[in-house]
């Protein structure tokens, strides 16, 4: 007898292979003025700065000029438009600008979603950043808290830099807790107050978390759960932008983004991987 499919795995491949062709296929002629206007031109035109881990830079002088999960995104759109991906260098305060003048059709610098960039333009989430609270493994305090909600107590002393991006944060998140600034030293985080013991957990954004576990050994992290990396803590929307009032051209591309969401995570899963 020949082997059968089961009716689940029957149906989710053929989910996989009309499901998936059809969230992909780019707009017909005449739907999307942009998309028309970038297969007449050959090109995608896309505005590229570093900003780790999500589209990093090659200045080897050999292989692709960027990688990261927003270059493979971007590679893909043009596969699928049949077109060049051509790169177009931008600043942080050209960014967003370029799109309303046409410079580029998408800006895939990564950006943080924020209200006032989403008045101007629209965005392509693929990813986030977040905050982990992090100690000593050896801290008692630490080891028996089960969750970030834990550290929100009288006996637990937080850390944060003064004037730092997590320090008004902190304050409402852990009203209850006793906190101590610190000036900033230039580190990813107040990490001498940590091994000194003069906090019991500090917060530091999820990337260089993981750098900083490679290079300090006996930390712990909260969230434990994939060392962080899921963390909804502070978290804020990242993604590429395009102009608005685009929606034929917004809605293909976020078709696309959401096929690709599993390779974009292992992308960005191996750039966070090796950085030190």
């Amino acid at each position: 007898m020949k082997p059968t499919l089961t009716r689940g795995l029957a149906a989710l491949l053929l989910a996989g292979a009309f499901g998936g062709a059809q969230a992909q296929d780019a707009p017909t002629a005449g739907a999307s003025p942009r998309i028309d206007a970038i297969r007449k031109a050959g090109e995608l035109r896309v505005g590229v700065l570093q900003n780790a881990p999500w589209l990093i830079e090659n200045t080897t002088g050999s292989g692709e000029p960027w990688s990261g999960p927003a270059w493979l995104l971007a590679k893909e759109y043009a596969r699928l438009l049949g077109v060049k991906l051509s790169t177009v260098p931008v600043s942080h305060e050209t960014k967003v600008p370029v799109l309303a003048s046409n410079q580029v059709d998408m800006t895939i610098s990564p950006l943080g979603e924020t209200p006032e960039r989403l008045k101007v333009v629209d965005f392509v989430i693929y990813s986030a950043t977040s905050v982990c609270m992090f100690g000593r493994a050896d801290n008692a305090k630490l080891a028996k808290a089960a969750s970030v909600d834990d550290l929100n107590r009288p006996d637990v002393t937080i850390a944060y830099f003064t004037g730092g991006a997590e320090e008004g944060w902190v304050k409402q998140r852990f009203p209850k807790a006793q906190l101590r600034a610190v000036a900033s030293s230039g580190a990813t985080a107040p990490v001498e107050e940590i091994m000194a013991r003069r906090a019991d957990a500090a917060p530091i954004n999820r990337v260089p978390w993981v750098g900083l576990q490679q290079k300090v050994k006996g930390l712990a992290v909260l969230p434990k759960e994939n060392n962080c990396q899921g963390s909804s803590e502070k978290a804020s929307p990242v993604g590429l932008a395009i102009d608005k009032n685009q929606p034929a051209y917004l809605d293909w591309l976020r078709q696309v983004a959401r096929a690709q969401k599993a390779r974009l995570d292992a992308d960005e899963a191996r750039v966070i991987g090796a950085m030190k």
